[in-house]
């Protein structure tokens, strides 16, 4: 997987421009990546609804299962499908509305320093392999583009968002990205994550 440092693009990726967005602050690069896990309506795939959420065109009118997400602004970086294909709504150089209120190792505010991978799936059921190996791949690229993102920087909504969020769930495989990766999981890292 190749990065583009010039506009801040994964190449193996579809890009749809997302409005939730912004700059980063003064001198800050990406330090931090966060993997979070999404499905619209809940429990289901495809259907385009999360790019319809990250786009500020998702129809919450008069549909209970969409109701909750009425006036909400959010976007990531990259989403992976379930069949692996990447889609991109804001460039790594810039500010995307993923992580919400967060902390990592003392420093709130995650959105000013991270990098959002969505996956698209929910905490109950397993991620597939091409959903891991495309992950590991785009991990592995922006490691190498944004070196601050140490063997300790890669971590969940839940962990930056305890009691708050629980995603990308408890049967993630956090143990095949420490190995495959030479990352620490942050199961066992143990930092205090107290909002």
């Amino acid at each position: 997987m190749r990065i583009d440092g010039a506009t801040g693009r994964v190449a193996e990726a579809a890009f749809v421009a997302s409005p939730n967005q912004g700059e980063r602050p003064p001198g800050q690069t990406p330090e931090l990546i966060v993997v979070h896990g999404i499905s619209l309506p809940a429990g289901q795939f495809g259907g385009g609804h999360i790019t319809e959420l990250f786009t500020n065109r998702l129809n919450t009118v008069g549909d209970a299962r969409f109701d909750y997400l009425a006036g909400v602004r959010v976007s990531a970086h990259v989403l992976i499908a379930r069949d692996g294909e990447l889609t991109q709504y804001v460039a790594f150089d810039r500010r995307a509305w993923h992580a919400g209120e967060s902390v990592f190792d003392g420093r709130r505010d995650c959105n000013d320093f991270s990098i959002g991978i969505e996956l698209e799936g929910t905490d109950a059921q397993p991620y597939r392999t091409i959903q891991y190996d495309r992950l590991e791949a785009l991990i592995r690229a922006l490691r190498e583009t944004y070196p601050a993102i140490g063997a300790d920087r890669v971590v969940g909504h839940c962990h930056i968002a305890p009691g708050r969020k629980s995603d990308p769930g408890p049967g993630f495989d956090w143990q095949r990205l420490a190995r495959n990766l030479d990352i620490r999981c942050p199961i066992t890292q143990r930092r205090a994550l107290t909002l």
